[in-house]
Order: C-alpha cells, then sequence, then structure tokens
C-alpha cells in the first residue's frame, strides 16, 4: 500500500506510539504533530506518495521535528508561546529592518554584536544578515554556495556565536534573520561529494545524468539565468556527466523528488530554528522543482514542498517565519505568499517599478502596481525594499505596462540603458550584470546613492534616496534598508581589483561598512548627516503610526503623472488615515483641491508635525513627498 492509500490517522498515531515508545509522552508535542500531520501526510502523499519510501521518509521527518521541539531552549519555547498569542506581530508598524553582510558590515558576529546599539538608535526590529555559512574558497556568489547548514564560515565566527548574537538582538526586541539556501548546495558540499562518487543514498540528491540527452530535453524549456558562467541548465562533470547547476558552476540543484533530500533539508532547518533564527528567507523559491517540458520555474509541487517545510516547522519551532524570495513575474510571486506557505515575501514588482518611476518621472506603472498588485492574503506581509544585495531586474509585467503604450521588451533596455547612464538625462551610476546579447536580458546593479543620483552629484539625489525609502515605508510590511544606505554610500569600484569578486559586478553595491559617513551621521552639513537624519525620522514617525502597519492601502490618484497616491486606512472607515503624496518629477506639481475635497480640509504632515490646510491644494516639491493623517468627509 503506498502512502495515497494509507489512513493518514492510522499513520499519525503509529508515528506518534513509536516516538513516545522512545522518548515519553509529551502532550504538548502531541497536540501540534496532531494540528500539522493531517496537512503534511497530505503534502508527502502528492509529492511522493508512490513512492515505497514515503512512509519511511515521512515517519523520519516527523521524528526529527519532535526531537528538534524537544530540544529547542526553553527562552524559544517561550517566545514561541508569545508570538503563537499575537500572530500577526511581524505586520506591525515598528518593524523594519537592516541587512547587511557580517564580513563588509562588521568583519565577525562578534562585530555584529558590537553593532546592537546602533541597530536601536535607527530603530531596527529585525536584522537579515546574508549568507554567512561554510562556503568554497574564492567565489561563492556571495555565500549562495553552501557547503554546511550548520557551520558558520570560520572567518566570520562559529555557530555558538550566532546563537549567543540571536539572543542579544532579541533582547534588544531585533529579530534575526537568515538565508535557506535551499535549491542547491555548492560542489563542495558532502552530500555533493558522495553524490558524485555514487555512494548510497546519496546518488540521487541531485540530478545526474550520464549525457546529454536528458539534459537537452530540460534546456528546450528552461531559461539561463547566470551566461556570463555557463549555458543552459547543466554543467559537465570532469568525468563527462552532467548536473543540473541553474545558477553558478559551483551550485548544484537538489533534487527534491527524492524525499530523502526534504528530509535532509528540514533537518537543516530546524537546526537553524534551535539557534533563535526568527526568520529564514527562503532563497530561489521558484526553481526547486523540476519537470520536463517546463520552465522548471514556479510549478505547483514547489509550492506543496514549501507548504511542508512549513508543517515540520510548526510542530517544532512554531513562531518562525518563512520569506521568499522569488524574483519572477508578479502572478507567480504573489502565489508563493500564504499562511501555510511564505508569511513574509519580497516585493520586487515595487521595488523595481519604484527605480522605473524615478527614472521615467512618471508614477503611473507604479500607481497601477499598488492598485491591482499590492493585496495579500490575511496574516502575510510583503518585504519592500529599495534595493537589496542582488541585481535590479525589470520584473514588471508586459500585460500591465501595455495598458500605458508601454512595451516590455523595449522599456527594459531603456531601463536598463538609463542606470547604467547609456540614456539621455541619467542621473545614474550603476553598473551592468549578465548582459546576455541574445536574449537581450540585462540588469543593474548599484547602490542607493549611486543609482539616485548622489554619486553624480545631481541636484535631486538626497531627495530621490530619501522619497525611494518614504515609498517603501508606507505601503506597509517590513520594509528594509540594505545598510550603509542610510548614510549615502555610493558604489564600491575596488571589487575589480579582487579576482574572486571581479566577474560579478554585484560586487559593486556590497561596499564595506563607511566608517567615516557613520562618523558623520549626525552632522547635518554632511550628505551622510541629513539622509541619516532625513530616515531615521521617517523610521521613528512609521514606529508611531498605525495607520503605517499592516498591508491595507486603498489608491488615491492624482491627475499628475508624476504623484504616486495612496492611502493607509485606520480600523475603521471614521477614523483617520494615513494619505501618502509622492512626487517621481524633477518639477513641483501642485496637487490640486478638487483632487483633495474628499477630505477634511485639516491635515497633519506626519514628518514634519505641521498642521496642513489642504483646502486650497498641496504644492509638492521635485522628489517630495507627504505623510497626511487626515479624515474623510463625511
Amino acid at each position: 500500500m503506498t502512502l495515497l492509500d494509507a489512513d493518514a490517522g492510522v499513520d499519525e498515531e503509529r508515528i506518534l506510539a513509536a516516538i513516545e515508545a522512545e522518548h515519553g509522552p509529551d502532550e504538548d508535542l502531541r497536540r501540534r504533530v496532531g494540528d500539522q500531520f493531517a496537512r503534511l501526510h497530505s503534502l508527502f502523499g502528492r509529492l511522493y506518495g508512490t513512492r515505497d519510501d514515503a512512509f519511511e521518509q515521512l515517519a523520519a521527518v516527523v521524528a526529527e521535528a519532535a526531537a528538534s521541539a524537544r530540544a529547542r531552549p526553553a527562552d524559544l519555547r517561550e517566545r514561541d508561546r508569545a508570538l503563537e498569542a499575537d500572530p500577526g506581530w511581524f505586520e506591525s508598524e515598528r518593524m523594519v529592518g537592516g541587512v547587511c553582510y557580517v564580513d563588509r558590515y562588521a568583519g565577525t558576529l562578534a562585530g555584529v554584536r558590537e553593532q546592537i546599539p546602533y541597530f536601536r538608535e535607527l530603530g531596527l526590529t529585525y536584522l537579515h544578515l546574508m549568507p554567512l555559512f561554510e562556503s568554497p574558497e574564492g567565489d561563492d556568489d556571495g555565500g549562495y554556495a553552501v557547503s554546511s547548514y550548520r557551520r558558520v564560515d570560520p572567518r566570520l565566527g562559529t555557530m555558538q556565536e550566532l546563537a549567543e548574537l540571536a539572543t542579544d538582538l532579541r533582547a534588544a526586541g531585533i529579530s534575526l534573520v537568515v538565508d535557506f539556501i535551499f535549491n542547491h548546495t555548492s560542489d563542495e558540499h558532502e552530500w555533493a561529494r558522495r553524490a558524485v562518487a555514487g555512494e548510497e543514498g546519496y546518488e540521487d540528491f541531485y540530478l545526474i545524468f550520464p549525457d546529454r540527452e536528458m539534459p537537452d530535453l530540460y534546456e528546450r524549456t528552461t531559461r539561463e539565468i547566470f551566461p556570463d558562467d555557463h549555458a543552459g541548465s547543466f554543467i559537465q562533470l570532469p568525468d563527462g556527466r552532467w548536473i543540473w547547476s541553474t545558477f553558478y558552476h559551483f551550485q548544484w540543484d537538489l533534487n527534491y523528488a527524492n524525499p530523502a533530500v526534504f528530509r535532509a533539508m528540514a533537518g537543516e532547518m530546524l537546526f537553524l530554528a534551535n539557534q533563535g533564527v526568527a526568520a529564514l528567507r527562503m532563497d530561489a523559491v521558484a526553481f526547486i522543482w523540476k519537470r520536463i517540458g517546463t520552465a522548471c520555474e514556479s510549478l505547483p509541487e514547489a509550492h506543496l514542498l514549501l507548504q511542508a517545510f512549513n508543517a515540520v516547522v510548526r510542530i517544532a519551532a512554531p513562531a518562525m517565519l518563512f520569506k521568499s524570495e522569488a524574483i519572477v513575474h508578479p502572478d507567480e510571486v504573489i502565489e508563493f505568499i500564504s499562511p501555510d506557505e511564505c508569511q513574509l515575501s519580497y516585493n520586487p514588482l515595487q521595488m523595481a517599478l519604484t527605480w522605473e518611476a524615478l527614472a521615467t518621472r512618471d508614477a503611473r506603472l507604479l500607481q497601477q502596481a499598488l492598485d491591482t498588485r499590492h493585496d495579500l492574503p490575511p496574516g502575510t506581509a510583503w518585504a519592500t525594499y529599495v534595493r537589496g544585495h542582488d541585481d535590479i531586474g525589470w520584473t514588471f509585467a508586459d500585460e500591465d505596462a501595455i495598458q500605458f503604450g508601454v512595451v516590455g521588451g523595449p522599456h527594459r533596455r531603456f531601463l536598463n540603458d538609463f542606470y547604467v547612464r547609456q540614456a539621455l538625462g541619467s542621473f545614474a551610476r550603476g553598473v551592468p550584470f549578465q548582459e546576455n546579447p541574445r536574449t537581450g536580458d540585462a540588469r543593474v546593479t548599484g547602490t542607493t546613492a549611486s543609482l539616485a543620483g548622489v554619486e553624480s552629484g545631481d541636484a535631486g539625489g538626497e531627495d530621490r534616496v530619501v522619497l525611494a525609502h518614504a515609498i517603501a515605508m508606507s505601503t506597509g510590511g517590513i520594509p528594509l534598508i540594505y545598510l550603509g544606505d542610510e548614510v549615502g554610500q555610493v558604489n564600491d569600484y575596488s571589487y575589480r581589483e579582487r579576482p574572486d569578486e571581479a566577474g560579478d559586478t554585484r560586487w559593486v553595491h556590497r561596499p564595506y561598512r563607511p566608517v567615516g559617513l557613520y562618523e558623520q551621521r549626525h552632522d547635518p552639513t554632511t550628505v551622510a548627516g541629513r539622509l541619516f537624519h532625513r530616515i531615521s525620522r521617517l523610521i521613528a514617525v512609521r514606529a508611531a503610526t498605525p495607520e503605517l502597519g499592516g498591508n491595507a492601502l486603498i489608491p488615491f490618484h492624482v491627475q499628475d503623472p508624476g504623484v504616486l497616491g495612496y492611502q493607509r486606512p485606520g480600523p475603521t472607515a471614521d477614523d483617520p488615515r494615513v494619505l501618502v503624496l509622492a512626487n517621481v518629477g524633477d518639477d513641483p506639481v501642485t496637487v490640486e483641491a478638487l483632487t483633495l475635497s474628499g477630505l477634511e480640509s485639516g491635515a497633519v504632515d506626519l514628518v514634519t508635525g505641521a498642521a496642513v490646510e489642504i483646502g486650497a491644494g498641496i504644492v509638492l516639491p521635485a522628489h517630495g513627498f507627504v505623510w497626511l493623517r487626515v479624515r474623510a468627509l463625511r
């Protein structure tokens, strides 16, 4: 009998009986297994139900989750209970995140601990440390080629130090987030070595083929992700075989059609949960399942896998969150977001269209995205951001753009040209990434200050930096700041002199911590001082403005195409709301009184604290914005 034919209730009792026979009864654990088992059993059935080892692997996964729950430190169990009682905690207006590489920002994990007072000064409640696990020497894709999920890169510290850092961050009110790179491992991972050697139990942890027959079938429909590194989706091993490698040649995709791979990765996830990690950034979620005849992206099984991982975590570490990293079509991004899959998700569409609006001085595509693609299921939230560690890809939907007469392909080429200084009127100092002359695909790298015009000395550069952050901080969810951007850090071209980095232009926007700029952060005569004051003010205002929590957003249309508008509502229609108006253009714009006529004339500018009479209209300066607390006319 296969798992598809089995009775979930009977299987649950069999597995629980075996666990309790070894470890004794645990009512809390029994309750949590009971809450999740039927779902996990169904998901395993849909993914692996016809395999003879499906029940064996399911039982092993549940047993490992139970062992992890028993080993969970007492303070983390207490946190689980507190956050289970407040399931929407991550939707709070007080949530603001910082993102950094440990080595670039602080040298070591001990150095990160020393920065906790600064994180509190800035107002962070969430800290995402970019990949910090053991990885190959030299080029390791910025840590995204993992050689061990249980060992920190020794140059950064130890796993014990990571757990201690998580404890200190929790005491400071800051949740620790790390990457879970689960689509692939490095070619130096123990599993990879064993798989290539053909060791029993590991031979199908990866997709390895003796010749080009199967790779050719797959590559008829898959796309090249890093064409500068290798063509297609496979690379050839020294012995002539071919292995799936979606990204760099040293990153080998795991074979999730094998339930032993799911079991192994669930174990790594649970280990990290017990180190105090509050959320996992689920890397490359769209790519984790392969099927011939498809693009091998965003397949239904990818969602089933995430739901199954979610169920496992609910047994052992129920407060842990998943954050989806899906840089794909907007229709596919939204599919990964749910309380049972990924509770958080990056919003790559809003990020890309913020830069699109600044380049075109036209907010209509961004307005459309907020109008039609911003809503999320209850119990979930966006992670909004101005830029991240990765390149900027122009991920808007062609069918959306054509409504404004914008043709997707040529417009993407224009945007790329604009941000790498190859278009008239550009203020940017970006660098191209992975240009593909065959497909025309291209992406952009650069720090916020360099892309916005600070590096070039453009008069509007500082205002664009603040405006982009003001949009990210006022649309809901958890706004993220790539640390260094808040003091106007520009591109670091010295990466070209380091052989391990020279071939990857993304290192231009991963600079080392700008100590001198941080020393200037309270000096209003400096760019760093002005930007720090303005951005930290936005964070403080956001934390004191309940309307800016959650995701609810009501469009507010302004006739001028350069003005973005939306409202963040209060609990009821009679409560005050926050009206956000943002001018992405290079000239002042007047929002006419008629446009504002549905609102009471008295308002408060939350950023300045000043009373504003809107009855005669509002003048928005070039690259200016307002957060106004208003009331609708009754």
